[in-house]
């Protein structure tokens, strides 16, 4: 095995062409760690955030430079003292908070898991960050019971089509959000009844027409763009839930801070009186913040494995590009034609 990896770093924050591939020593495990060959690394949208400056725990938590990349696949290349779960060899893949852009990587064993033998690599790479975000939301936010009705926007997106799966197993009707006739069957293949395609049809009126009482929970990671009517169109005791505000930010990897400014101008406010008045709820998620509850986190990984493991669960479809064509990656999961979930291969 060569002595150096190699990997995406961000120097400091800028465009595509702030991502640069570099070499840098592999380090040894240490008490309790393991040593990752990796065959495949998965991409999300925090992923370009990162690369813009704007990711809150990248700047509060690490600091640049940084690797971005919350999650891979691969094998074991080594193990440190005290690991007895894993041995060199084994097929794993893995939670990585940031430096997931890379061909080795050592972390502490409690953030890798098995590879269930009916994923390939990409398929493993593609799943832990989209479907534990969405297990958040809906075991420890949502609390769904039979019956619900959720409307889920992004739906052919990586945690937009975990959310679609995850309601059917709950017994929830699904209604989906897509921007492209050509996701809404992937939308449908991963579980939504419904598929509002709002490129071609009003959004809100469809969705009006089909739950006239309103949603049990809405999955908003647009922004200002639809988070009021996401918020109006909840039914009593509905549940908002924010993971992202994509529309607030490029398309085409350069910001526009005066239309930032005026987005976040035009962010709803939600107001308490009126809250409680409605019995209407809004919840946020974000995994990079939540180390403290990282037995929580493992737990639901660890579930998650087991309904892949059972055929209950299945990947979203995967794209793979070259590790040194990250910034290829990141621009077609900016340009919001994607489905599914993209990796990289090192």
């Amino acid at each position: 095995m060569t002595d150096l990896l190699r990997k995406i770093q961000i120097d400091r924050p800028g465009g595509y062409d702030a991502l640069k591939t570099v070499q840098a020593p592999i380090r040894t495990p240490g008490d309790g760690e393991v040593l990752i060959e990796v065959r495949a690394c998965g991409v999300n949208y925090a992923d370009g955030i990162i690369r813009m400056g704007l990711y809150a725990s990248a700047k509060q938590l690490h600091g640049y430079p940084i690797t971005p990349g919350f999650e891979l696949s691969g094998v074991i290349a080594a193990i440190g003292a005290g690991v007895t779960e894993f041995a060199v060899g084994d097929a794993v893949l893995a939670l990585t908070l940031f430096g997931g852009y890379t061909s080795h990587i050592t972390l502490p064993a409690d953030r890798v898991f098995r590879r269930p033998a009916s994923l390939s690599f990409e398929q493993a790479a593609a799943l832990p960050t989209v479907f534990l975000t969405a297990w958040f939301m809906v075991r420890e936010q949502v609390l769904p019971k039979s019956g619900d009705v959720w409307l889920v926007h992004s739906a052919a997106g990586g945690v937009g089509s975990a959310l679609c799966q995850l309601g059917r197993l709950h017994g929830c009707r699904v209604v989906g959000v897509v921007g492209g006739a050509h996701k809404r069957n992937d939308a449908l293949a991963m579980g939504a009844d419904d598929v509002i395609d709002k490129s071609t049809q009003d959004l809100w009126r469809e969705a009006k027409r089909l739950a006239p009482a309103g949603f049990q929970a809405v999955f908003d990671a647009n922004g200002v763009s639809t988070l009021a009517q996401s918020y109006a169109h909840l039914a009593p005791m509905g549940k908002l839930c924010i993971y992202g505000f994509a529309s607030m930010l490029p398309h085409d990897g350069r910001l526009n801070w005066l239309k930032m400014a005026w987005d976040w101008l035009r962010t709803p406010r939600f107001n308490p009186l009126d809250m409680t008045q409605s019995n209407k709820s809004v919840l946020a998620a974000n995994l990079s913040f939540l180390s403290a509850h990282a037995g929580l986190l493992t737990a639901g990984m660890r579930e998650l494995l087991a309904l892949f493991e059972s055929g209950r669960l299945q990947p979203p479809p995967v794209t793979a590009y070259a590790l040194e064509d990250a910034t290829k990656a990141q621009a077609a999961i900016e340009s919001g034609k994607t489905t599914g979930k993209l990796v990289l291969i090192p």
